[in-house]
């Protein structure tokens, strides 16, 4: 029987496997890789592209990680995590986020939230479960669910309502396949921090069609304007069908540590215990001792003059976007990104970035990439250095006034 032509591009590409040549590239990765080769070749860029800060990770973490290096802990844990970190993990989620998460049956350590987004996928769902996530979205979230044999089902989130699902959004994504619910707060891009009612009407829908939700809460420490983030665990019925993520990357300028937590019922971790233990063994274990320190009560309050120094750049950018009459912008209620609407350049989101890093050389992430309703938009990470943030967005303004 004959190749078919499909099969034989694969086979020229060098790449056999479907599922991986039936997804796309991470456009926060590859832009940022993009923006790094470009300064190695000595062009002055700005990267609002991924999410990293320009602060490097706290000194007391980094500390703790060096003792432990030199003090030989540099071998396997335990799959599910050092005893010390996931104790840190639980004392953390019952200060911060009033959950108690026993540390022997409802916490694991993983490398990062993207690895504890695996985890919990192939906890959760078979090949051919529908998996309902946002539009817009991080960008890894539906190839995640392709690549492990889910089918992602898009809910999406309308500005007219603040990038909040209504109850009928959710409910029109709704199949007998439906298996789990995929959310994000604080929202990325987006920035929304979801109330009470928001996470009621996730909650109501979950229990009646006895869903799993898995709540991407990377975010969860740096919320402005007063607001504070609320776990959708802590809701009546939900502790037992909810994986919550958390993580060192964003908050904790640790992002090159990849170490992060997953905190859900027993049952769960269970399952994602035996995951861990054929897929990656277990999270580093010197980094588990520099994040344990990073958790500590004394570590959270010596971040907080930074976090809000991050929300005075937030604001910053919102309101020079906002001053010119090509953009569209609100104020992220937490996170730290920029959504901007640009569609009064009459450009595509695709087509803007890449002006914009080759004529400014300003990197920044095309909207189109979060999901197929989000073209009109770009994300801008707002965190890099005041320096950067000043100069960054003084280019995109003069980038658009050529347009």
């Amino acid at each position: 029987m004959a190749a078919s032509p499909e099969h034989v591009k694969r086979s020229r590409d060098g790449v056999r496997s479907r599922r991986v040549s039936d997804i796309p590239e991470s456009s926060t990765v590859a832009i940022a890789d993009l923006a790094a080769r470009m300064r190695r070749e000595g062009h002055k860029v700005i990267d609002f592209s991924a999410g990293r800060a320009a602060e490097h990770s706290p000194d007391l973490a980094c500390e703790a990680a060096i003792e432990a290096l030199r003090g030989g802990q540099t071998h396997q844990t335990e799959a599910r995590g050092r005893p010390e970190y996931l104790q840190a993990c639980s004392d953390k989620l019952q200060r911060c986020n009033g959950l108690a998460m026993d540390p022997e049956s409802n916490i694991i350590a993983t490398l990062g939230c993207k690895q504890g987004l695996v985890l919990s996928l192939l906890a959760s769902i078979d090949v051919g479960d529908e998996v309902i996530i946002e539009d817009p979205c991080f960008v890894s979230y539906a190839p995640t669910i392709r690549l492990l044999g889910g089918v992602p089902v898009i809910a999406p989130l309308n500005p007219e309502n603040g990038f909040r699902w209504k109850s009928d959004d959710l409910k029109h994504a709704i199949t007998d396949k439906t298996r789990v619910i995929l959310y994000c707060s604080p929202h990325n891009p987006a920035g929304v921090v979801h109330t009470r009612d928001d996470l009621d009407l996730i909650a109501k829908i979950a229990v009646n069609h006895d869903l799993t939700v898995i709540a991407d809460e990377i975010y969860e420490a740096v919320t402005w304007g007063g607001r504070s983030h609320i776990p959708i665990s802590g809701l009546p019925g939900m502790e037992s069908r909810t994986i919550g993520l958390m993580g060192m990357t964003k908050s904790y300028s640790m992002g090159g540590w990849r170490i992060g937590y997953a905190y859900a019922a027993p049952h769960y971790i269970a399952a994602m215990t035996k995951l861990q233990q054929h897929l990656m063994t277990c999270a580093g274990s010197f980094a588990q001792l520099g994040a344990a320190r990073a958790l500590a009560e004394d570590v959270t309050k010596a971040m907080q003059p930074l976090w809000s120094d991050w929300e005075a750049r937030c604001q910053y950018v919102t309101e020079v976007l906002n001053s010119h009459p090509l953009f569209s912008v609100a104020m992220p209620e937490g996170g730290f990104y920029a959504w901007v609407d640009i569609i009064n350049s009459g450009l595509s989101s695709q087509d803007f970035s890449a002006r914009l890093i080759k004529e400014k050389q300003v990197a920044v992430v095309p909207g189109g990439s979060f999901g197929p309703a989000s073209d009109n938009y770009i994300r801008i990470t707002c965190v890099r250095s005041w320096d950067e943030v000043r100069e960054g967005v003084s280019r995109i303004a003069a980038f658009a006034d050529a347009l």
